[in-house]
């Protein structure tokens, strides 16, 4: 909730192709991103979790200096029911010299709301006290063309190739050929973000069989009652979420300010799920 010297407030940014896709955005996100050397204007989507200010302080600086900066897209922003009344008393509040494009979508309804040819989200609402939704991304099956299946048939480079991949048939030399005869599936990945909240049959849900986990896990288990009161997990429940839902790799976030390194919290989620990391600001994982 509070910012320390090394760490900032909650904000998580998923690149993919042309979409850059920023999870929270608390005080001083922008500031992150110039550090980081990522222009902001490559911000597509923003997905809140949450009102908490911790998650949303950095709203207003953002949307402001993308209208300086000759932003020409539109913003999709989604969030939980109330997120445009936030935003309109976010307007009301500031002054901004030029607006950007905004779309501001509330959720209202849990599963699919997003969906191109390549990825969807998904969400889930989670238990913290006021409205929180988690949030997964899960990229399309991706079917790829096997170069010696394809030679082995003669067919060309050309439009014909780009049938198959795109799962239908084609006749070629008076032969019927399917997809599967000569392409093959790679899984795609899946990224869940759980953000505030206690352990919870829908948190179990999302994170199934996810690639990554991004987790919060405010407290360890030491403090479990404490988590319990104000709506947060400890590292120790993120590990066995992880473990419950057969995921690949855990990562810890959203740490109190008590803790002065992260050796404590990553030792408790380890116990119980041995692929565990701690984020740390500006942190990098591909998939």
């Amino acid at each position: 909730m509070v910012p320390t010297k090394d760490r900032n407030q909650s904000s998580i940014f998923i690149r993919y192709r042309n979409e850059g896709i920023l999870v929270d955005c608390g005080e001083g996100t922008q500031r992150q991103f110039k550090k980081k050397g990522i222009p902001i204007t490559k911000i597509t989507k923003i997905l809140i979790t949450h009102w908490h200010g911790d998650h949303v302080f950095g709203l207003p600086g953002i949307i402001s200096t993308l209208g300086a900066s000759e932003y020409s897209g539109k913003l999709q922003i989604y969030g939980p029911v109330g997120t445009k009344k936030h935003f309109d008393a976010m307007f009301k509040a500031f002054v901004f010299d030029k607006r950007i494009k905004l779309e501001v979508n509330e959720i209202n309804k849990e599963g699919k709301f997003f969906e191109n040819d390549y990825f969807c989200l998904e969400t889930m609402k989670l238990e913290h006290g006021i409205i929180t939704l988690g949030y997964n991304f899960i990229e399309k099956d991706i079917r790829h063309i096997d170069t010696k299946k394809v030679k082995k048939f003669g067919i060309p480079q050309g439009p014909l190739l780009g049938k198959l991949q795109s799962n239908k048939p084609i006749f070629y030399k008076g032969k019927k050929i399917n997809p599967n005869d000569v392409t093959y599936i790679e899984k795609g990945k899946k990224i869940t973000i759980i953000s505030d909240t206690v352990p919870c049959k829908n948190a179990l849900k999302l994170a199934k069989n996810a690639d990554i986990l991004i987790c919060e896990s405010t407290y360890t288990s030491e403090l479990e009652k404490k988590g319990e009161e104000y709506g947060h997990m400890t590292a120790k429940q993120a590990g066995l979420l992880a473990n419950r839902a057969n995921v690949k790799k855990l990562i810890l976030t959203h740490f109190s300010a008590r803790y002065k390194n992260t050796q404590e919290i990553e030792e408790d989620a380890r116990a119980v799920f041995d692929n565990t990391i701690v984020a740390e600001d500006f942190m990098v994982v591909k998939i």
